[in-house]
């Protein structure tokens, strides 16, 4: 196994071979998606879940299937997994399955046993995170309270199955509404296929966590992986009265959360 896991780490970015495509019948479905949130752990647990010695995850982190290029058809998904047989569990991660419209009832209409995982963060510091991600990228040149102001004309006529849209880039304060994200799924996955994940506690506590993300796929623990050292660089605070103003507007969405999954997260405290 981590030869093979080994090959996938090598072609991050690649689309599937035509050998794939060919085989994609002979591959093994997913069973299990980490689906969200977007700047809320996502990359670090799929690191270590494809360190494990029984997970062999896609060969591409992202693929996006469910929201971006579900067009493509399923063959297309299948060719990003190993053969059948070479890993106990497969798996994908692509944090924008929660907040897309759609991705919940293509998901279900695919795979209606696969498990889901959800890493929430407090949508503040996903907000402002997410901006600074594609403010250094050069996909948006606003300040912080510009472009918050902005996203709802940014949103309005956009399009989620646009790999590199608006919906995609600006959606920062949306993003942070996680309770009709996750009403979507629970619509049609039941509440025992789906674990919530605090981000903070991931960030603080990552062996515990990681030893609950491998009971509910029912796999053996397993150590902790190392993480390569990843320098995120440094970003200007966000200005106080911001914060502010973004923690009041998300108080009633937080509520909304706790009420449907039955957890309080402590963001408000």
């Amino acid at each position: 196994m981590p030869a093979t896991i080994a090959v996938y780490e090598q072609i991050p970015n690649r689309e599937p071979e035509q050998d794939r495509l060919d085989t994609a019948h002979l591959r093994q479905p997913p069973a299990f998606m980490v689906i969200g949130t977007q700047k809320g752990g996502t990359t670090s647990l799929h690191h270590y879940l494809n360190r494990h010695p029984d997970v062999c995850m896609a060969f591409k982190k992202e693929v996006h299937f469910f929201d971006t290029f579900y067009a493509k058809g399923i063959d297309w998904y299948l060719a990003h997994f190993p053969l059948r047989g070479e890993a106990a569990r497969t798996g994908e991660a692509s944090p924008s399955y929660l907040f897309h419209p759609k991705a919940a009832e293509r998901a279900h209409d695919a795979y209606p046993q696969m498990k889901l995982i959800a890493l929430l963060r407090n949508p503040v510091e996903r907000a402002y995170s997410h901006y600074q991600m594609e403010f250094r990228r050069g996909n948006d040149s606003l300040t912080f309270e510009e472009a918050i102001a902005e996203e709802p004309s940014r949103l309005r006529n956009s399009d989620p199955d646009v790999p590199r849209g608006s919906w995609r880039r600006y959606s920062y304060v949306s993003r942070g509404r996680y309770a009709e994200q996750l009403e979507r799924w629970l619509k049609v996955f039941p509440r025992e296929q789906l674990l919530l994940i605090k981000s903070e506690e991931f960030s603080r506590e990552p062996e515990r966590i990681f030893d609950d993300v491998l009971a509910f796929l029912g796999l053996p623990p397993h150590p902790l992986p190392a993480y390569p050292a990843h320098k995120s660089g440094t970003y200007v605070e966000m200005q106080p009265e911001t914060r502010a103003r973004l923690a009041r507007y998300y108080e009633s969405y937080n509520r909304q959360l706790y009420d449907l999954v039955g957890r309080n997260f402590g963001w408000d405290e």
